[in-house]
């Protein structure tokens, strides 16, 4: 017998099994591969969710959660899923449709048609910045920002987090090459409400004598010799004598000092290089 035979022989005998009930198909919740994370996703107020209990389809049901976290259901009436993942309101009515008397074995599946209530918002310099849902209830903040296309090419390398942590309000910075080269423990699970914005990543200026004077994008630890050559290199009429740097402090008073070339750029400093006299 060929394996194509086989498999048709197969599929035809787990047809009728389930036709007369002897085998239950797998639960939606299980077998929804298109939706990874489907059972972890955590329901919150605002999402609207599709009830269905196996082989009871007067039962179906399509619900917004309200902000109390409460849903109406048919037998049952309101039943409290927010803040809960989608699998262990799934069991919660069971439980109940079980209890009452409803239903001798149910088998109910959840499944998220709007996510609204566990939304993050990513602003600021990313590729697609807007609001996201937490899928699933472990969403690092790496995946979301793999979400909002990663930070733009004049992204900073900070990424401020804003949001609620019980009760409380919490305002960090992740460093993002950090929390990939020195280890991942900045990479915090996100939660509903979160906010992740990107700054415009710091700039020096340079004009003068140099061959592509401009605005740049500053590096870390960028010395004045760095700087130098992102601007191509002072031309053939230019001198690093005299080298100027016009900077202000934080109360935005200006200064301009003669540094050295070993010497550590600041954000917004602006370089000037003379022309030589000889």
């Amino acid at each position: 017998m060929s394996h194509r035979s086989f498999t048709a022989i197969l599929l035809i005998i787990l047809s009728l099994l389930f036709a007369f009930g002897i085998v239950s198909p797998a639960r939606a919740d299980v077998a929804d591969i298109s939706r990874p994370g489907a059972a972890d996703y955590v329901l919150g107020p605002g999402d609207v969710v599709r009830i269905t209990v196996y082989q009871n389809p007067d039962l179906t049901t399509e619900a917004r959660i309200s902000e109390g976290g409460q849903i109406t259901f048919p037998l049952l009436g309101g039943v409290p899923v927010g803040s809960q993942t989608a699998g262990t309101a799934e069991r919660l009515i069971e439980r109940l449709l079980r209890d009452g008397g409803f239903v001798l074995q149910p088998q109910v599946s959840i499944l998220p048609v709007q996510m609204r209530g566990n939304q993050v918002s990513v602003i600021g310099l990313v590729g697609r910045p807007g609001r996201y849902p937490l899928e699933t209830s472990n969403l690092r903040l790496s995946d979301m920002l793999a979400s909002a296309g990663g930070i733009a090419p004049n992204g900073a390398d900070t990424v401020v987090l804003i949001g609620l942590r019980d009760g409380k309000s919490i305002r960090r910075e992740i460093d993002i090459p950090a929390l990939f080269l020195k280890g991942t423990e900045n990479d915090i699970p996100l939660a509903g409400g979160d906010i992740l914005y990107v700054h415009r990543a710091p700039t020096f200026y340079i004009y003068g004598e140099v061959q592509r004077p401009g605005a740049f994008r500053l590096e870390r630890n960028m010395s004045v010799m760095q700087a130098l050559a992102t601007g191509g290199g002072i031309n053939q009429r230019g001198t690093v004598r005299g080298l100027q740097i016009q900077r202000r402090d934080t109360e935005g008073r200006l200064s301009v000092i003669e540094p050295a070339l070993e010497d550590l750029l600041r954000a917004d400093d602006v370089i000037f290089v003379r022309e030589s006299l000889f």
